[in-house]
């Protein structure tokens, strides 16, 4: 299922790697504050599992995990976060209440869609 592109929903995806332990800490985190969010999407996207998907700007991100958000589309956050709830939970707030514009590294535009893309198909889960 791919969001329409006018959906208002957060998608909030974290972009790991298999082998990274700190994106395993990552999840339970992400889990917790998923919790909170009942009406925003969040998605675990393994860039090395969805290189294809993601095409070649996915090998440019050398630093775990990199947490991107995203609104109908359009790449509202996208940086590095560590393990820490508040840190996130802080984030998102500030992002639904508008407080804060869209920040962090800038994202080639056909990654970001295909993060749009492949966010429903990469739930999080098994946290």
């Amino acid at each position: 299922m791919t969001p329409h592109p006018d959906d208002d929903a957060l998608l909030v995806a974290c972009l790991c790697a298999g082998w990274c332990t700190t994106c395993d800490a990552y999840r339970p985190v992400l889990a917790q504050v998923a919790a909170q969010h009942p009406d925003a999407r969040f998605a675990w996207i393994d860039i090395e599992d969805d290189a294809d998907a993601l095409g070649d700007d996915a090998l440019d991100i050398e630093t775990f995990p990199t947490v991107m958000v995203l609104r109908a589309g359009r790449v509202l956050f996208h940086g590095t976060l560590l393990p820490h709830a508040g840190t996130l939970q802080r984030l998102l707030d500030s992002l639904r209440t508008g407080a804060a514009t869209a920040a962090g590294s800038p994202v080639p535009p056909a990654m970001a869609a295909a993060v749009w893309r492949l966010g429903p198909q990469r739930p999080l889960s098994g946290a």
